[in-house]
């Protein structure tokens, strides 16, 4: 049996998180009335039904019309401080947010302001929670590669105050291969890639990513399972999988959780991860999607304490932070096992 106090106090790191996606209805109409921004919804009731999307591409039309309210770097600070509250109260200890720059500068909203709001919401989180917070940029690959360099040109100042690039949005028809020489600019100027792949799209997608963007940590991956060479590989590899359980269900990447694969993955000896995705919009935070999991028989408690090591080593934390981080995980595993 896991206890409840379990799963919400052990340490643990979100490496999987769109802040964008963690807009809750009430906070969008608050800035929507801030800004005097019209929205396609009448009420807080009216956002949670356009919810009950079942694809990627429903809810993105939803994200972006969502994303809309967003306006000042006040606001991006709010909705980033209200995410670090959360977390912090879900025994989070290090995250590492994805933000969608181009989201925000296609509507005519400078690049500058994203990153303004979004670093005082940081330091914010740093000094009331003592969470450690890392950015990872975005580029959109719905859009061609000349608006993700045209972005990452943006970015140029801001650099020393980004960790990451990652590839996100529609996957289906934009294979990592498109945003190769992009990625590869990346990794010159010294930051850390993912990508999202393998969640609609299929396990030749997850090569590319590995292959042409060499990312250093895979977004979903879910699909790798279907290529048992792949699924090797990345075992192989200890490739950390950022997996998003519930974004899993809303999407209809699985059915029914009880046919989610983390316990095969888990089993294949992969490093996964768990982790909340757009947690406004998939109906929970991380420790929801581990509640989700225990209930549905998927997780043990020691496949707990193994997913938040996981999240720590999958990190893009330096060693000295990170022996501090798994110093403190195993300190409180020791303890609760004491009492256990």
């Amino acid at each position: 049996m896991v206890h409840d106090t379990f799963i919400t106090n052990i340490p643990k790191a979100e490496l999987h998180l769109h802040i964008e996606g963690s807009l809750e209805p009430e906070l969008m109409f608050r800035l929507a009335k801030r800004n005097r921004i019209s929205i396609p919804f009448q009420s807080v009731e009216d956002v949670k039904k356009a919810y009950n999307f079942n694809n990627l591409q429903d809810f993105l039309d939803i994200y972006y019309a969502g994303a809309s309210v967003l306006q000042t770097a006040e606001d991006f600070h709010d909705l980033a401080t209200a995410y670090f509250a959360r977390a912090a109260a879900d025994g989070v200890t290090h995250t590492e947010i994805f933000f969608d720059p181009q989201t925000h500068t296609t509507r005519g909203i400078p690049f500058d302001v994203v990153m303004e709001g979004l670093l005082s919401g940081i330091a914010e989180a740093k000094a009331q929670h003592g969470i450690s917070v890392l950015l990872i940029m975005c580029f959109l690959r719905h859009l061609d590669e000349d608006s993700a360099f045209a972005t990452f040109k943006s970015a140029e100042k801001w650099i020393p105050h980004i960790s990451g690039v990652g590839l996100d949005s529609s996957e289906l028809g934009h294979p990592p291969s498109k945003f190769a020489r992009v990625f590869a600019a990346a990794g010159s100027a010294g930051l850390m890639r993912v990508a999202h792949a393998g969640e609609e799209g299929p396990p030749s997608y997850v090569v590319e990513a590995l292959d042409l963007l060499n990312i250093n940590r895979l977004d979903h991956g879910n699909r790798a399972l279907e290529d048992a060479a792949l699924t090797a590989r990345l075992a192989r590899e200890a490739m950390t999988l950022t997996v998003c359980p519930l974004s899993n269900l809303k999407l209809c990447v699985v059915d029914n959780l009880n046919n989610h694969p983390v316990n095969r993955m888990l089993d294949a000896g992969l490093r996964v991860t768990i982790n909340s995705d757009d947690p406004a919009y998939f109906g929970g935070y991380i420790n929801d999607n581990f509640r989700a999991l225990v209930a549905a028989g998927k997780v043990s408690r020691e496949d707990i304490i193994t997913l938040a090591r996981n999240s720590f080593l999958g990190s893009f934390l330096k060693d000295e932070d990170l022996a501090t981080q798994i110093e403190a995980l195993n300190t409180f595993v020791a303890a609760h096992t004491v009492s256990h």
